[in-house]
């Protein structure tokens, strides 16, 4: 019986150990190239076939959309199924890789569960999933315990919660620029927006390198989890420009010395090589709009 193959492109290290493991724990019998960037893709596809690839936007040499370009100008590529597995959802960026030929989009941050779907949808389409499915069995629910970083951690994840926390439901957050007495909004040097899986909470930038940022949110009902995947979004200047990073969350603690502390300090690693983001960071720093290091209570 024919293997059914995967490709998987993205120039973050993090993100292509992701969708591997999340694949590998639902499809053993699958089988798994990846690649750091569009150029190294178009070399794997050129030499060897696939039944799917999933790829990312953004990336150093060949971006994905060009990847995509490039495999529909091929006669045998033009029915493949391609996913953009990005941050870009915006409807611009949706039209253009319609326009393309895309198959379908994974947002990130992405669940494992929405990942698989995906996935399974494209390979049903090409006829692909039944062979999949029957190259070995599935371990039931083996993907679907939580979310990403489930994939990572075997289901082991650190979560920090909050002790002799109120046990009320805790209202959707709100921006942090209207966030309601008696706590008030901690200083920072700007906003942002951070995008996980269990969804968007606006946050204050504390501090800012090209390697990791420090964020302040508001607590929620759902707490942000360490190694979680998440997307931060980030706007500066007069035209409004705005870097979509890609990351993972390195520690996540209470700002205030209380078990019921209304704010959450996080860390937030970057994943992106990608140098027109690295290049954006860098701008960002030099103009002063985050600090180089977090002072409590600045």
């Amino acid at each position: 019986m024919s293997k059914v193959s995967v490709l998987v492109v993205d120039d973050a290290p993090f993100i292509r150990d992701l969708v591997k493991k999340c694949l590998r724990n639902h499809f053993p019998g699958i089988v798994i190239e990846d690649a750091v960037n569009g150029r190294k893709a178009q070399a794997l596809l050129a030499r060897e076939a696939f039944d799917l690839v999933l790829c990312d936007w953004e990336m150093p040499e060949m971006s994905g959309l060009e990847l995509l370009t490039w495999c529909r100008q091929q006669e045998s590529m033009k029915a493949l199924p391609f996913i953009m597995v990005t941050s870009r959802g915006d409807k611009e960026n949706v039209v253009q890789a319609i326009q393309a030929g895309v198959s379908d989009f994974v947002g990130k941050p992405f669940t494992n569960e929405q990942l698989l779907t995906k996935v399974k949808k494209a390979l049903t389409k090409v006829g692909k999933l039944d062979t999949l499915l029957a190259s070995a069995p599935t371990r039931a629910n083996s993907a679907f315990a939580n979310d990403s970083l489930s994939a990572l951690t075997g289901g082991r994840a650190e979560t920090v919660k909050p002790s002799a926390a109120p046990a009320a439901a805790v209202a959707p957050a709100k921006p942090l620029i209207n966030a309601p007495k008696p706590a008030a909004a901690p200083a920072g040097r700007g906003q942002g927006q951070l995008r996980l899986p269990s969804g968007v909470q606006p946050c204050v930038i504390k501090a800012l390198s090209l390697k990791e940022a420090l964020l302040v949110v508001r607590r929620g009902e759902s707490l942000p989890q360490v190694l979680e995947g998440a997307v931060l979004d980030l706007e500066q200047g007069e035209s409004a420009e705005v870097a979509r990073l890609n990351g993972y969350l390195h520690a996540v603690a209470a700002l205030e010395p209380k078990p019921d502390s209304d704010w959450l300090q996080l860390t937030f690693k970057f994943v992106d090589q990608d140098a027109q983001k690295l290049d954006y960071l860098s701008r960002l720093i030099a103009r002063g709009t985050a600090q180089k290091h977090f002072v409590p209570g600045a």
